[in-house]
């Protein structure tokens, strides 16, 4: 099968501009099997206030965002990954959806918050599941997530082939190079959509990432290009969990020696 990315800068606060880019660069993807967009795709990052993150923001069941990645599911019958500014009642979340043909959805809500996120959002209060789309299973996680070893094993033990990785990452090189240790530890392909360009002070990374289980880059975009990029993959790999003829990721763990990871964090600090 067939994963790709699409890199590229959102407009801050113009959705329909959002939309007229994307356009054409969901159409230079549209062999893919799973297209991945970066972190808040809709709405773009550096709000100055809640307010403007709110108006930016668009609930699922009315988004003009989502019906319009849905039409474009539709039309080349692929499944489409993005972040989203997500309104719901009086919260808003920094979510990820995944979208497929025949309206098919599925939402994630970012469970670890950066910096000025925790002034507009709510951390995340989705589990980390894992979605059979038929060919694969996708697992969603969302920039900085990508620190948290615990939210990748979750959903490699619930048997993710993928994980879709929406991001508008900041700090140079860091999340590119844990990346492949991600999927090494966890024998699954790992999508990691970044955004570039600059809004406020802040510079986003690009070098959008495709890593294969045995932590291969198989494909990376540049540092501030808009890009779309698309790589042949082999689930067999992400199905393997052995690393030698006697030694398995899965039969080899010893759950009983990992229960002080709970204890509470004063203890840890």
């Amino acid at each position: 099968m067939k994963v790709g990315f699409i890199q590229f800068s959102p407009i801050l606060g113009k959705p329909t501009q959002t939309l007229e880019r994307l356009e054409y660069l969901i159409d230079k993807g549209k062999h893919s099997d799973i297209l991945v967009l970066p972190e808040l795709c809709n709405s773009g990052y550096a709000f100055n206030s809640r307010q403007q993150a709110l108006n930016s923001s668009e609930s699922v069941a009315d988004s003009k965002f989502i019906r319009f990645l849905h039409e474009k599911s539709n039309k080349y019958n692929l499944y489409i990954v993005s972040g989203f500014c997500e309104k719901s009642d009086k919260d808003l979340y920094n979510s990820s959806f995944l979208v497929g043909p025949n309206e098919y959805i599925e939402v994630y809500r970012k469970s670890h918050l950066f910096l000025n996120e925790k002034d507009f959002f709510s951390p995340g209060n989705t589990d980390y599941s894992v979605y059979d789309i038929g060919i694969c299973k996708i697992g969603m996680l969302i920039c900085f997530d990508w620190v948290f070893p615990e939210a990748w094993r979750i959903l490699a033990l619930k048997g993710a082939d993928i994980i879709c990785h929406p991001s508008n990452i900041v700090l140079p090189d860091l999340c590119q190079k844990t990346i492949p240790g991600h999927s090494i530890c966890n024998r699954m392909f790992i999508v990691t959509a970044n955004r570039i360009g600059t809004e406020d002070n802040l510079t986003f990374t690009g070098s959008s990432i495709i890593c294969d289980p045995r932590g291969n880059i198989l494909t990376q975009a540049s540092d501030d290009q808009e890009e779309v990029m698309i790589s042949d993959i082999d689930l067999n790999l992400a199905r393997d969990k052995s690393i030698t003829s006697r030694n398995h990721i899965f039969l080899d763990r010893r759950p009983d020696k990992y229960l002080d990871i709970a204890k509470a964090i004063e203890e840890s600090v």
